[in-house]
This record gives C-alpha cells, sequence and structure tokens, in this order.
C-alpha cells in the first residue's frame, strides 16, 4: 500500500506542476526560466512516477 501512496502523491504533484506551466504560459509575459525549470521539474516526476511503475 505504500508504493500506491507514494505513486498517488508523485501523480498529484505532476498534475499541479501542470497546472502551474498552464498559468504560466497564459500569463502575458511568460517567464520562460521559471517554465523551464517547472518543466523539468514535472519531467523528472514523470521519469520517477514511470520508474516506480516498472518496479511496482
Amino acid at each position: 500500500m505504500p508504493l500506491e501512496s507514494h505513486l498517488a502523491s508523485l501523480s498529484e504533484k505532476h498534475q499541479k506542476l501542470d497546472t502551474i506551466i498552464l498559468k504560466e504560459e497564459l500569463r502575458p509575459s511568460p517567464d520562460s526560466v521559471v517554465l523551464h525549470e517547472l518543466k523539468k521539474e514535472k519531467l523528472k516526476l514523470k521519469d520517477e512516477i514511470e520508474r516506480y511503475k516498472r518496479t511496482g
């Protein structure tokens, strides 16, 4: 059960980052540095989720 809970937490963080990225992209002057960092973090979460799915 802890693995499922951890995966759910990672998925929730991934979705929240998606929302934050969308909001940043819709701003009149999006900050490209912030977007880059957010997208990098989102990709790290996606990789971690996939790694847990393969081993779980």
